[in-house]
């Protein structure tokens, strides 16, 4: 069962968190589930919220910005987003581009439906 990451970054943002689905509006072909915090738009991804899948999660966590590649789909190779440090936080993060994604908010049961079938 997926527990939402709770510290003061949560706090900060808000305190309340959501899980989101994100989508290539391409292709709508499934990018990862994140954990957005606070109220508002999404405008980057904090690379210690996205939670699915495992070898997104892998490929961002514990990595220095220089070696952090462009998010890109996996079916139809657009750009989503570019590594950036969010300088407020100093976070590593990735800036989503204008109209890249779609996102849909998901309930924790979906999430684990969504990872039980993959």
């Amino acid at each position: 069962m997926y527990k939402f990451k709770k510290d003061s970054y949560t706090r900060n943002r808000g305190g309340t968190s959501t899980l989101l689905k994100l989508n290539c509006r391409r292709c709508n072909n499934l990018i990862c589930i994140y954990q957005k915090d606070g109220p508002g738009n999404l405008y980057r991804l904090y690379c210690d919220r996205i939670v699915y899948p495992k070898s997104l999660v892998e490929n961002v966590t514990n990595k220095n910005i220089k070696n952090l590649e462009n998010l890109c789909c996996e079916k139809c190779n657009a750009i989503l987003a570019v590594p950036m440090i969010y300088e407020k936080e100093k976070l590593l993060a990735l800036r989503l581009f204008a109209d890249a994604i779609e996102k849909t908010k998901i309930t924790i049961k979906d999430y684990e439906n969504l990872k039980s079938t993959k």
